[in-house]
Order: C-alpha cells, then sequence, then structure tokens
C-alpha cells in the first residue's frame, strides 16, 4: 500500500524477485507529493509496463486473512486484492510520545515543533528528522535529516547556523524507471510558468518551472528520462542563460554551455556539499594537483558528495573531469563505480583472458556485484565473443527488459514482435503467414521504415506461441529489441529498376545474413541503394553502399536522431569480396573500441584522427588487425543461432515467459494471462486507448486471447 518512493521501490524489488506485485494508492496517480498529474500518469504507464498492477484513487479497508496468514486486502471501494504479503509504505508518523509527555510544543500534524535554530519549545533540547516538525511539515527525506544536524551541531559549538528550508527534492531508484523532481514541482510559486514536454508514445514526460520572465529556476519533473536532473538542480533559484526548453533533453534542443555552476550552488543535498567543495577537493590543497582527487570514489569519500542516494554522482563525475581537463590532467574512462576500466578494456581482457562469466570478468577486473551500466555492457561484451545464447549461464540477469523478454516493450506493458525480413524481400505466402498470426492474436500491424512488419499488442506469455508459428514459416528473430543489427534497408536494384547499377537486394540480403545477431555497443542499421539516386537512404546509416558502374562505393558512421550524421566515404568502386572484408574491419574495430552506447558517428568523431584513422585501420590495416578483425567476424557468422529458435526447442528457456512462477506448461490455456486493455480503434485497428479518451468513455475494454492449444 502506498504509491510514494518506498511503495515503488518496495513493489519493483518484489516484481524483480518474481511475485506478482501491486500498488493501492489514494491519490488519483503515482507519486501525488512529488509529481503533478501528467507526470504521475506517464510513471504509471511505465509502472504498468513493468507488469505491476495498480490500483489508484482507494485506500486498503481491511487485511484479509485466512489458514494462518494474509490471503488479500479489501479496498474501500470493495474490491479485493489477493495477496500473501502486504506492505504498507504510507509515509511517517512521528514517534513524539515522549514530547508529548514533557509538555513540549508539538506541530499541527503531530512531531516536535522546530525554529530555524532546529530548538525546541523548552531550553536546551533540539529535534532533527522525522521526528522534526518545522512550518508544520515532518519530512522523512534524509537531506534534511543532515542539514538540521549540522545546524545543531554548529549551535552546540556557539555558532548561527539556521535551518531555512526543506529540500524535498527526490530521485526514484527502481531499475528502469527514470523519475525525479525539484524545488516548486507543482508551480505553486505565484505567475509561475511551467515549460512542458509530454510524449506518451515514448513514456516521457519533463517539466521546467521558472518565475513569469522565463528565467529564474524554480522547480522541475522529469519521468521517463532525468538525465537533466542533476544539472539543473543545482541551477535552483538561479537566471538560466538560455531558453527554458533547451534544458529539456525531450526537446531536442541543445542546452546552452554557459551555466557553469557557481561555488556555492549545492551538488549534493544529502550532505550539503557545494559545487566549490568538490572542486577544492578535486584541484588539492593550494592548488596542489598530487593532494587532490583526481578519481570518481576518492573524491566522493573526501567529500562524501554521492555517497547517500547517489542521485548526484552523474554531476559530481561531471564536475570532476572538467576540473582535470583544466589543469590538463589524465581524465578516468572508469565504465562505473564497479569496472575502473573501460568498455574497450573490458572487451581486450574478456577476449585476452578468455573470460566467459560476469562472476569471472567482475572478480578479475572489477570488485562489488555490478549495476544496471555494467551488466548489460558485460552481457553484450560475452554475447559479441562467444556468440552462445544470451539468458544461459546466468547471462539473463544482466541484460536489459527487452533483451530478456526478446521483445520490445510497449507503453501498456504488452510487446512487439519484429520478424527478420532481409532487404524488406518478402514471399506471399510469408506475408500470409504474418497477416494470419496478427489476427488469430488481435495483433496492431505496422510497416516499419527499416522495411520490417511490426506485430505490436502481444504478451509476454503470447510470445512463445507466436514465434512458434513464425520459425515454422521460416522467419527468425529481427534483434528489433538488442543493441545489434537492427536491418539493412534496400532499393529494388538492377533487378528490376531501369536505372540501378548493381543488385542492391541480394547484396543487402547477402549483408543482413551475415552480420544479424552481432552484439555491439548500440544498434546498427545498414542500407545498400542500387545507383547514386540513393532511394535505400544509404548515407544516412552506420554502414552504408552505393552501387556504381565499377561496383560500391563504402559509407561510414551515419545515424538519424537527435544528433543526425551524414556517413562518410570509406573506400570507392570496391567489388563484392572487398567490401564484405572492409565491412568486417569496421564493425569488429567499433565493437572493440566503442564506449557503452556510443553509436558509429560518435565513435569515429571521438577517435584521434577520424575517418582517416579508421580508413587506415581498416583499408591499410596500419594496425595490422586485418586478419585477427576478420576471423573474429567469420566466428560470429559460424556460430550464429537464432534466438527464437533455440528458445522454441528447449522448455526450460521457455519457462521465462510463463506469466507467474508456478504456472503450468505454456500451451496449457490456465497460464494465460487474460487482461484488460484498453483500446480504441483507428483506421481498422486497435491502439491503446490514451487517458483523455478512456475519460470519454471512447474507449473499449478488450482481453487479450488465450493461447491457442494444441487439438483445439
Amino acid at each position: 500500500a502506498g504509491g510514494g518512493l518506498l511503495g515503488l521501490e518496495a513493489a519493483g524489488g518484489l516484481a524483480k524477485l518474481g511475485a506478482d506485485a501491486a500498488i493501492v494508492h489514494s491519490g488519483s496517480w503515482l507519486m501525488s507529493a512529488q509529481l503533478d498529474e501528467g507526470a504521475g500518469r506517464a510513471l504509471g504507464r511505465i509502472i504498468a509496463a513493468q507488469g505491476i498492477d495498480l490500483h489508484l484513487g482507494v485506500r486498503p479497508a481491511r487485511v484479509l486473512t485466512g489458514s494462518g496468514g494474509v490471503v488479500g486486502v479489501e479496498l474501500t471501494d470493495d474490491r479485493r486484492v489477493d495477496a500473501d504479503l502486504v506492505v504498507f509504505a504510507i509515509g511517517i508518523t512521528p514517534r513524539d510520545e515522549l514530547a508529548r509527555a514533557m509538555g513540549l510544543e508539538l506541530g499541527p500534524r503531530g512531531g516536535v515543533a522546530i525554529d530555524t535554530a532546529c530548538a525546541a519549545s523548552a531550553p536546551n533540547v533540539w529535534a532533527i528528522g522525522e521526528v522534526a516538525s518545522f512550518e508544520g511539515r515532518c519530512t522523512g527525506l534524509v537531506a534534511p535529516a543532515n542539514a538540521m544536524a549540522e545546524v545543531v551541531a554548529d549551535r552546540l559549538l556557539g555558532g548561527a547556523a539556521e535551518f531555512t528550508t526543506i529540500d524535498d527534492a527526490t530521485k526514484l531508484k527502481l531499475s528502469g524507471v527514470d523519475v525525479a523532481s525539484f524545488g516548486d514541482a507543482l508551480a505553486r510559486t505565484e505567475q509561475a510558468l511551467e515549460i512542458v514536454y509530454a510524449d506518451p508514445a515514448r513514456g516521457m514526460y519533463q517539466k521546467l518551472v521558472v518565475t513569469d520572465d522565463a528565467k529564474t529556476l524554480l522547480g522541475g519533473v522529469f519521468v521517463g528520462d532525468a538525465s537533466p536532473y542533476a544539472s539543473l538542480r543545482p541551477l535552483l533559484g538561479t537566471e538560466l542563460s538560455g531558453e527554458p526548453a533547451a534544458y529539456l533533453s525531450a526537446s531536442g534542443m541543445e542546452a546552452p554551455a554557459g551555466d557553469e555552476l557557481p561555488a556555492s550552488a549545492l551538488v549534493c543535498a544529502c550532505n550539503n556539499v557545494a559545487a566549490g567543495t568538490i572542486r577544492d577537493a578535486v584541484n588539492g590543497p593550494h592548488g596542489d594537483h598530487r593532494a587532490g582527487c583526481a578519481e570518481l570514489g576518492p573524491l566522493k569519500a573526501c567529500t562524501r558528495a554521492g555517497t547517500q542516494c547517489g542521485s548526484c554522482v552523474p554531476l559530481v563525475k561531471k564536475l570532476l573531469e572538467a576540473e582535470l581537463r583544466k589543469s590538463g590532467r589524465t581524465v578516468s574512462r572508469a565504465l562505473c563505480e564497479h569496472f575502473p576500466i573501460s568498455r574497450q578494456e573490458i572487451f581486450e581482457s574478456v577476449r585476452v583472458l578468455g573470460l566467459t562469466s560476469f562472476e569471472e570478468i567482475i572478480g578479475r577486473l572489477g570488485s562489488g556485484r555490478g549495476c544496471d551500466v555494467c551488466k548489460p555492457v558485460v552481457a553484450s561484451v560475452l554475447a559479441a565473443q562467444h556468440g552462445s545464447y544470451i539468458l544461459d549461464g546466468g547471462r539473463g540477469g544482466l541484460q536489459d527488459t527487452n533483451d530478456r523478454a526478446m521483445a520490445n516493450m510497449q507503453k501498456d506493458g504488452t510487446y512487439s514482435v519484429v520478424p527478420r525480413i532481409p532487404a524488406g524481400e518478402i514471399t506471399p505466402q510469408k506475408l500470409a503467414v504474418i497477416a494470419q498470426v496478427a489476427t488469430d492474436f488481435g495483433l496492431y500491424t505496422k510497416i516499419t521504415g527499416g522495411q520490417r512488419i511490426d506485430l505490436f499488442g502481444a504478451r509476454l506469455d503470447q510470445l512463445p506461441e507466436i514465434w512458434k508459428r513464425l520459425v515454422e514459416a521460416g522467419f527468425e528473430s529481427g534483434q528489433a529489441y538488442g543493441k545489434a543489427l537492427r536491418n539493412v534497408k534496400s532499393c529494388v536494384g538492377s533487378t528490376w529498376c531501369r536505372y540501378g547499377v548493381q543488385d542492391s537486394v541480394a547484396m543487402a540480403i547477402r549483408l543482413e545474413l551475415r552480420y544479424r545477431g552481432l552484439r555491439s555497443p548500440h544498434k546498427l542499421k545498414f542500407g545498400v541503394s542500387g545507383c547514386a539516386r540513393e532511394c535505400a537512404e544509404a548515407r544516412g546509416k552506420d554502414v552504408g553502399v552505393i552501387a556504381t558502374d565499377q561496383g560500391w562505393n563504402l559509407y561510414v558512421g551515419g545515424n538519424g536522431g537527435f544528433q543526425p550524421a551524414h556517413a562518410q566515404l570509406l573506400a570507392s568502386d570496391l567489388d563484392d569480396e572487398t567490401l564484405i572484408r572492409y565491412i568486417d574491419r569496421y564493425m569488429m574495430y567499433y565493437i572493440r573500441t566503442a564506449d557503452r552506447l556510443q553509436r558509429t558517428a560518435r565513435w569515429m568523431e571521438d577517435l584521434d584522427g577520424g575517418l582517416d584513422h579508421v580508413r587506415d585501420v581498416v583499408v591499410h590495416d596500419s594496425l595490422g588487425l586485418a586478419d585477427e578483425l576478420e576471423a573474429a567476424m567469420a566466428a560470429h557468422v559460424d556460430t550464429y543461432e537464432d534466438e527464437w529458435a533455440a528458445t522454441l526447442a528447449d522448455p526450460d528457456r521457455l519457462r521465462r515467459f510463463r506469466p507467474f512462477v508456478n504456472a503450468p506448461d505454456p500451451d496449457d490455456p490456465r497460464s494465460a494471462v487474460v487482461s484488460g486493455l484498453a483500446r480504441v480503434e483507428e483506421r481498422g485497428q486497435l491502439r491503446p486507448a490514451r487517458p483523455d479518451e478512456i475519460a470519454r468513455g471512447e474507449a473499449v475494454l478488450v482481453a487479450g486471447p488465450t493461447i491457442p492449444v494444441r487439438g483445439d
């Protein structure tokens, strides 16, 4: 019970352990004390997509027991939620019994009333933390408690420190859910302006609250992408140097570079650490760099910044790197706090030492148990080098949500299915299979920009049966869920087009079948055009191939997105085999040396020498790695196995797709989850309903079809 910070984290933890979790919250949206309605409802969609049921606008009325234990919870609207375990996370009640007995003044909702010195109504009595009521309010956050403790310590030593405000900035610590708020997040300040970016399709909501002249930052809310939080929170109360919308990452605008934090700006609210304190620790006393902290770990230990909630660590790291650059010192390339080395160094160490598991790798190269940053990286490195099933050998727990399900999770908690269609070429018979699968399972269909067909709306427990039919028809996974090759786009080429000078379809199919399943630092997209008219948009791809009268021109390092980049010409007029060799070398060099989540365009920008260096390595073999890179790619091609075909062939692997831990065999209809999904018909298909459509009664509630059973 409780949809605040602790309630969500508790539900997320139970769900991660395999429980079927549900949240009961009295508010109309989650985290209603910190988030406005738009943000709260966006968060609700993200939480529901993780398989956690939400019961909003109601309270628990009674805990139901039977057979010596809990069996459920009765809600105030007379509904019942079955449960084996009930967790209450519904705020704080100050334990002020002693204060009451002593006759101390209490706050309006309990707690010891304190002034700016944290002093109670009786002499020589102070109160801090959850029991203290400041301006009629008790808070359970650690940052105000620490600030109160520092005020009391100063007062006991004869100082005059004051506690003037409660810093209630919060950041949700739940895997896969990015939420943060700070300052006047609900825009209660008179005439405050709200700059909002909302994208329900991406599960993203970002808002800044500023003064009526759009200059001074008053607060903010972030759901789905909280990356601006660390940089903006210390700027609270200061004037922004640019347009407020530019500070929202979702807007796609570039934030001004002139907002360097003043020395007094609070970076770590938990431990009251200012930007100046961090800079001084990096530079050392009296500017003696030898005595300064040149790495994140020692800097955290020295200043205590980032040692409690951890939300300020990205900003602490940013300040560290900026000071190191100013003084000409080397910036650490540690992957995360568990690995002091970069992704490239991890890749090479795994290759040289022959390591095959996360436990071996972190034992030899790192420390601790790992995190959401390093685990997927190690999983990708192992997949790229060993080519084994991505969920075996303990690697399932390392993967992101989509990789674990081998499908893309959508905003309503269902999944999309993308079979591989090399170069967009498909027979009528295979099209008929896709149509029949979509019809039988009630899936929304869309032809993607990458010449594939996406089937939306599948439940997790339906995925094996959907893929069983697709695999039997000759399809395989399109890896749309992975950091891997997505597709090779192609025009029709010389097969039909009167302008085509090379068979672009055949080449595109050859490339896609060669590099399918190749795990990499980020997603990969290829394009092959049969002439200079460029209908396949090859120069917007990581690898682009354009036909000439003499062969093929090879372009590399292109991509779309927030920072689009045109691919650059690497080599001209190549025959088929030379083209393949160069792509083999380019891809393996990128996979070995790029940083985590770095696209090929940004990777080439960061390399000393850029395109010229890449050309020297790939074409002229300046590093003597050509044979080694080609051999590594050949090993990948030889060991490739379709992930869904391998899953269907192993009953133990299929267990991952049961809706409950103790569910029967997936082919048993009792294992199917019949989920109520709000849908609206649009252009002849059912799509997820928007909140306003539900409110107007325009949506229909559909139950997902059960899994077809053999013999039915």
